[in-house]
């Protein structure tokens, strides 16, 4: 048996390629769909969700990497010549068929790929790789207008696999020839004598196909948030009135581990008031207070849940307050008081970094909270699905009043 192509077989290695790939691509579909109308209004609902997604995405970057060495395999190989290439029509259309399943093999599971590192990794991968792409910002603009993509493209592909198929069985019952009995076992079939012709047409009428898909998607995605997907996320808590500095610029985000990988949130509208002097008064160097507006909270494609009645509940509490005194550490400070949340006081403690230049100020810091210390998640018994540390991360920069 041989592992090359010749004018009248396929080999051993173009063989496996086929069928791994439509193993892979056969069964990741399936489990996209049943993952994709699952609910999750319950932790047992949320947690089987996760998991039919992470096979569903872990094989589809496998089908993503066959895919690219398939292709690389089928541009230097032999292609076997058409048996009727007397009927022109339908071995253009087979070109065309199998042009935009290549493609879709590439742009179907990237897309998703591209999906998934902007939504910080709901539901991981099972490699140990591709949690995040380099490039793909982690921004629910980006994550629509890949999802978008991902759900039109998938259209172009079932469509091209229905129409493989259907040509497959066509030959198979109707024309009695060996085209299928080719892929299947590596029959030799009489061929053309003349070798078979590589076209650049039924290419350029898939990459059109294509084209038009991906202008459909576009159009698809809210013109607010394509405009957004292209701009960095440079949203900035608003300036509190109260203090003696003035914040600029801050980011305030969280990360919790689900299903062992982590997950990334954040805040987009919070005020910070801050009374600070470097000379201590009673061991004291100021005080700050931080409210927070929870319903501007975004946890990738688990938002929503996140806003819940199980976890944030921002219906009913959609501030939450951080008040403390600044004390010096044996290195930087620390902002020690407590944080309020979901009507649940609970002591924190927050080390941070502090170098002020000319004016202005630069602080970084970081803590651990217990999301069961604020009731949250109580359906969440154990650490499965949702982990209880949460890691908060703040900084900022702010100029004296």
């Amino acid at each position: 048996m041989s592992s090359r192509n010749t004018p009248q077989s396929f080999g051993s290695v173009t063989r496996s390629f086929h069928w791994l790939t439509a193993l892979l691509i056969l069964t990741a579909i399936p489990l996209g769909v049943i993952a994709n109308r699952l609910p999750y209004d319950t932790a047992e609902g949320l947690a089987t969700k996760a998991q039919l997604f992470s096979v569903h995405k872990t094989l589809g970057v496998a089908a993503f990497v066959v895919a690219l060495a398939r292709i690389s395999w089928a541009l230097v190989e032999t292609r076997p010549a058409h048996l009727h290439p007397d009927r022109r029509a339908e071995t253009v259309l087979a070109e065309v068929v199998h042009w935009l399943l290549y493609i879709s093999l590439v742009m179907v599971p990237l897309t998703g790929w591209v999906h998934h590192a902007a939504v910080t990794g709901f539901a991981p991968i099972l490699w140990p790789f591709g949690q995040t792409l380099p490039f793909v910002p982690q921004t629910e603009s980006v994550a629509a207008a890949a999802g978008m993509a991902h759900w039109v493209f998938t259209k172009v592909l079932a469509v091209s696999i229905l129409l493989h198929v259907a040509g497959a069985l066509k030959h198979h019952i109707i024309d009695k020839d060996g085209t299928l009995r080719r892929m299947t076992r590596g029959a030799v079939a009489p061929a053309n004598p003349q070798p078979h012709a590589r076209s650049a047409m039924p290419l350029g009428v898939a990459f059109v196909i294509y084209v038009m898909g991906a202008a459909g998607a576009a159009l698809l995605v809210p013109q607010t948030e394509a405009i957004a997907a292209i701009q960095p996320n440079t949203a900035a808590p608003t300036e509190a009135t109260a203090g003696n500095w003035v914040v600029s610029e801050g980011s305030l985000n969280f990360g919790v581990l689900q299903m062992g990988q982590s997950v990334q949130g954040s805040f987009a509208n919070w005020t910070a008031a801050i009374s600070f002097d470097e000379t201590p008064i009673d061991g004291k160097h100021g005080s700050v207070e931080v409210t927070i507006d929870t319903t501007s909270l975004t946890l990738g494609s688990v938002t929503n849940q996140a806003k819940g009645n199980d976890f944030f509940n921002i219906a009913a509490f959609p501030q939450a307050v951080f008040t403390a005194d600044i004390l010096a550490a044996d290195t930087g400070y620390t902002a020690q008081g407590s944080l309020t949340l979901r009507g649940v006081d609970v002591p924190v403690t927050l080390p941070f970094a502090l170098t002020i230049t000319e004016g202005v100020a630069v602080m970084t810091g970081e803590t651990t909270l217990d999301r069961r210390d604020f009731k949250m998640g109580a359906a969440y018994g154990d650490e499965s699905s949702i982990g209880f540390p949460v890691t908060v991360s703040v900084s900022l920069v702010a100029k004296r009043g």
